[in-house]
């Protein structure tokens, strides 16, 4: 049975990362650590792990589409990963006092993110061409300084990352929901790549079998979702991964607080 969970969560993590640039703990953290019981730590660290190579391949996706601003993006990135290196370091010290706290942390993300892709989905905004064009210094610099902040929540948590990565590359940049999941997820590539090696250099363990069962469905899914979401009509996308999101969320909390 924990197999199928693994499974199930490499799966499901690949379709959110690929449908909306969500990171796979979303997915992955809630499901080890509430019902595989890991610890909360450790479950981020496999989820980060899975979290690099999905949004890798996803973001390649996206790229061939001529989805993804590569310029502001690399720029975001740069502070992005330094945000990531002490987020890990805090989420570390607070394992260690509250062992299941991440877990319920990231559960309760999931549910208010599906919360915010159906009552406000992100359905507006220009292309990556004419958006690298048109925005100016002030704005970059403050994707910058928000992407240090989100760098610190994905080190710290281990997902959150995608949804305000889109918050900005949407609400600040003004990019379409489509180049803002694709230039989020080449930015979470590195995010998550500096999380992980952060988290297994603090001593997380290592359960290699169920992390690469993980990691390959993840991969899959990501593959899968990132080529259908391409294709898809945004107002479908956002109802779609909001509806997925709410449902997983308030399934995995339910059963960690009841059973």
């Amino acid at each position: 049975m924990l197999y199928v969970i693994y499974v199930l969560a490499g799966l499901g993590a690949g379709v959110v990362t690929g449908l909306a640039g969500l990171s796979a703990a979303v997915v992955i953290t809630p499901l080890l650590a509430s019902l595989c019981g890991w610890a909360s730590y450790d479950a981020v660290t496999v989820a980060l792990a899975a979290d690099v190579l999905a949004s890798l391949l996803t973001a390649y996706t996206y790229y061939k589409n001529k989805n993804i601003d590569l310029k502001n993006g690399m720029f975001v990135a740069i502070t992005a990963f330094l945000g990531t290196v002490v987020g890990s370091y805090s989420g570390y010290l607070f394992s260690q006092s509250q062992p299941d706290g991440l877990g319920y942390i990231s559960m309760a993300t999931t549910i208010s993110l599906g919360i915010k892709f159906l009552a406000q989905p992100i359905t507006k905004g220009h292309n990556a061409k004419s958006g690298s064009a048109d925005i100016g210094a002030k704005k970059t610099v403050l994707a910058m300084f928000l992407g240090c902040g989100i760098g610190w929540v994905c080190g710290f948590t281990g997902s959150g990352g995608g949804i305000l990565m889109l918050t900005v590359f949407t609400l600040v940049l003004g990019y379409n929901l489509k180049v803002a999941v694709g230039t989020s997820t080449m930015i979470m590539t590195l995010v998550a790549l500096t999380g992980t090696v952060s988290h297994v250099t603090m001593g997380a363990v290592m359960n290699y079998l169920p992390m690469l069962i993980v990691i390959a469905c993840c991969i899959f899914g990501a593959w899968i979702s990132a080529r259908f979401a391409n294709k898809c009509e945004i107002k479908k996308l956002n109802r779609v991964v909001g509806i997925c999101l709410f449902i997983l969320g308030t399934v995995t909390i339910s059963i960690k607080l009841f059973l």
